[in-house]
Formats: C-alpha cells, sequence, structure tokens
C-alpha cells in the first residue's frame, strides 16, 4: 500500500486548526462571566456571585449560541481552546510559513502576543510537519495586556472602555506556565520553542534574534505595536512576512502600522486576510 503523506500532513493541521480554535466544540461559544467593575447594582450582584463560586471550584457561563462563520473569521473568543485568530487566520499562517519553507528564506518564527498559545504551536506543527530546523519564539508578559500609556490607547479606553480598557482583563492572561503545558499537550514543546517573557519594550531589544522570516504581531495597542516594529522589523528576511492581528479592528494597532510603514517607506501592498487581520511580504 502506498503511503500518501502529502495527505497525511494536510489532515493533520486540519485538524489541529479546528482543535485549536475549538471549532469542533459548538459549547467553546458560551461566554465566561467575570466579575465586573462599575458601581452598578448589577456589577455588585455579579462579583458577588462570581467569587462566591470561585471559592467552591465553579466558574459562571453565559450560554451563547455556536456561529461557525465568527470562529472561522476569527470574531468571538472561545471560551476553552488554544487560539482566536480563528480558521482563516491560521490557514494564512500556514500559507505563510510553507511559502518560507518551500522558498528557503531564512530566519525563526514569531508572534508577539500568544494567549494560549496556539498560533505558535500551530507555527512548531508546521514546522515538525515539513522537517524544519527553525526557532519558534514565543514573546508575551504572560499577564495579560498592559496599562495603556500611548495617549492613543488612553483615549479609545476613556471612550469605549468595553472594548478598548481590556488591562487585567482574566480571559486574557494565560501565564507561561499554562502555555508550555498547552504545548506540551500536543507533543510540541521542545528545543525548537524558546519563550521571551516580559513586556515587548523590556525583552525585544536584547533578545538574541538573528533573523525572522514570520513576523505575526498580536499586541492590539499602538505602543506595544510600533515596540514590536522598532525592535523586529529590520530582522525581518527579504522574502519573510509580516503578519498583524486585529489591524482593521482596532484604530491604535492600525495606526502604528500606517505610521511605521510610512516611516520607513514600507512600500510592500498590504493585504487583507479576514475583515480583521492583514499581513505583507517583504521584498
Amino acid at each position: 500500500m502506498t503511503v500518501d503523506y502529502e495527505t497525511l500532513r494536510r489532515n493533520y493541521l486540519d485538524l489541529l486548526k479546528k482543535c485549536l480554535t475549538a471549532s469542533l466544540y459548538p459549547e467553546s461559544s458560551y461566554i465566561p462571566v467575570y466579575a465586573t467593575r462599575g458601581s452598578r447594582p448589577s456589577h455588585f450582584v455579579r462579583r458577588a456571585l462570581t467569587r462566591t463560586l470561585q471559592v467552591f471550584n465553579y466558574k459562571l457561563y453565559r450560554t451563547a449560541p455556536f456561529n461557525a462563520d465568527r470562529r472561522e473569521q476569527g470574531l468571538d473568543w472561545p471560551s476553552f481552546g488554544y487560539s482566536m485568530i480563528g480558521l482563516t487566520g491560521l490557514s494564512n499562517l500556514q500559507e505563510c510559513i510553507e511559502t518560507i519553507l518551500r522558498e528557503d528564506v531564512p530566519g525563526d518564527l514569531i508572534e508577539t502576543g500568544v494567549w494560549r498559545g496556539g498560533a505558535c504551536i500551530f507555527m512548531r506543527a508546521i514546522l515538525r510537519a515539513f522537517s524544519s530546523e527553525k526557532t519558534v519564539w514565543v514573546a508575551d508578559s504572560f499577564e495579560g495586556l498592559p496599562s495603556a500609556t500611548a495617549e492613543l490607547d488612553r483615549a479609545l479606553a476613556r471612550m469605549r472602555p468595553e472594548n478598548f480598557d481590556l488591562a487585567g482583563h482574566p480571559y486574557l492572561a494565560a501565564s507561561i506556565e499554562e502555555v508550555q503545558e498547552n504545548f506540551k499537550r500536543f507533543g510540541l514543546l521542545d528545543g525548537q520553542v524558546k519563550f521571551l517573557k516580559g513586556w515587548f519594550k523590556d525583552t525585544l531589544p536584547s533578545a538574541p534574534i538573528e533573523k525572522l522570516a514570520i513576523l505575526r504581531l498580536d499586541g492590539d495597542m499602538y505602543e506595544s505595536t510600533m515596540d514590536v516594529l522598532t525592535n523586529l522589523y529590520a530582522k525581518v528576511s527579504h522574502g519573510g512576512f509580516v503578519i498583524v492581528d486585529d489591524y482593521y479592528t482596532w484604530e491604535s494597532c492600525r495606526r502604528a502600522i500606517d505610521e511605521f510603514r510610512a516611516q520607513h517607506e514600507i512600500r510592500e501592498p498590504l493585504k487583507e486576510i479576514d475583515g480583521s487581520r492583514a499581513y505583507w511580504r517583504r521584498d
């Protein structure tokens, strides 16, 4: 019997995408309820209820119907799973990685802002599937989003706190131990995975990275995005890819990208991925 290794590889990566985004599990659309900040009576009730449940190791969820199209586009936050960038976002990442492997573009892979590690797990899986020795760099505070310092981020947080003031949000904070455990669950934690723990402004200037073939940004905020570009863009090889999460949905992220591209006269076309994300390939 002839073994079709290419089909096996495709099936493995396709199944992995569905697992990482929890697209196989409709109940992943349920929304966890947290102790809401605020002074309204409903906020006090919610805080009291959620804290009481936590004492007994229970968690409160609000049921919500599963929307396959939103999960495909990465427009909802799965209550469990490992990535919120959606199937389309992971497919774009796969296409970019397979291109740099096929064309032998030099450099490692990095994601800056990893949440539970899903996109980085997928990076490592693709490298293993193609027997590549490139390294995956996993860069995050592992404490959630920082408090806004750039004026644009602060202004957005004041205007729409429910969307932009996410500092300290428990859903977005995944510890480095949790992310490492997630890699282990897929059998993908090894010497080709390197962690950079801390705020980007502190870790990226001295990161021991020589070249990058894939730079994936998911820092959301203006300052976080600028910190990544300032310290890492020059290391992106010609033929490498820059992928930007939330370009079309976070004004502060879009502003940072547009300003950096203008300042450095980056003319390569910015291409839309799924209505939220964008990427370009460095000439």
